[in-house]
């Protein structure tokens, strides 16, 4: 009869499709095919793996805040400078930094540093503020008080250089009418560096004595000034 010429098809006929469908391996199956199996099988799965954590890292940094932005552009020093050089313009360049990293004062502009005095000693790639160069902003700082000023003070006696550290304070005095009776020309002076030979423009000559770099209020600030243009000045420790 026709209908028992054709196949028959049962329960078990219909799910022939799904049964061949099940046979294909699973992921689970695969991952441990790969761990098991031959060696450039796990080498090609690791750099699969590999590939897609950068994609993820490249991803993740794309859009990130502050990505493209190339960073800050800081005032860096070029190589090692010793405390109390003047800053020439080889000795500085600009380099981005990241914005979290920026510290407060960062200078901008060589214009803005070249023939200042550096105050403190400085490593190659230091980034420079403004407390690290002498200044209005650094004698208000030492200080403690904003009308302030920086004088470089030559000391009749080279051997009290080596006494004094930034930081220090001293007081600032003369020879008076009467040699027992010295006048102090201002008190509480803060020492900020002890300005080098090398730092240029004539600093630290040996014959007449080292230049020590002190910060004072504006008005003890001139009358150190002036007397230093003819008298002996002497620094003492307090």
């Amino acid at each position: 009869m026709r209908g028992s010429s054709g196949p028959v098809r049962g329960p078990a006929a219909a799910r022939a499709p799904r049964a061949s469908g099940a046979l294909s391996p699973r992921l689970r199956h695969r991952v441990v095919e790969l761990v098991h199996g031959p060696g450039w099988r796990r080498v090609a799965m690791a750099r699969r793996i590999g590939a897609g954590l950068l994609v993820t890292l490249a991803l993740v940094l794309a859009l990130s805040p502050g990505a493209g932005s190339g960073g800050v552009a800081l005032l860096v020093t070029t190589h090692d400078v010793a405390a109390g050089a003047t800053l020439r313009a080889e000795d500085l360049t600009v380099r981005h930094w990241p914005a979290e990293l920026v510290p407060a004062g960062a200078l901008r502009s060589a214009g803005d540093v070249e023939g200042r005095v550096l105050v403190g000693a400085a490593r190659a790639g230091e980034p420079l503020t403004d407390l690290r160069i002498a200044g209005p902003e650094l004698a208000a700082t030492a200080t403690g008080s904003p009308d302030s000023a920086s004088v470089p003070v030559r000391l009749a006696d080279a051997g009290v250089a080596d006494l004094l550290r930034p930081g220090s304070a001293v007081d600032v005095v003369t020879v008076g009418p009467s040699t027992d009776e010295p006048v102090v020309l201002a008190g509480h002076a803060i020492v900020l560096t002890v300005l080098s030979p090398a730092g240029g423009a004539g600093f630290g000559s040996a014959a007449r004595g080292p230049l020590v770099l002190v910060a004072l209020p504006r008005e003890s600030a001139s009358r150190v000034a002036a007397a230093a243009l003819s008298d002996q000045v002497a620094l003492t420790l307090r």
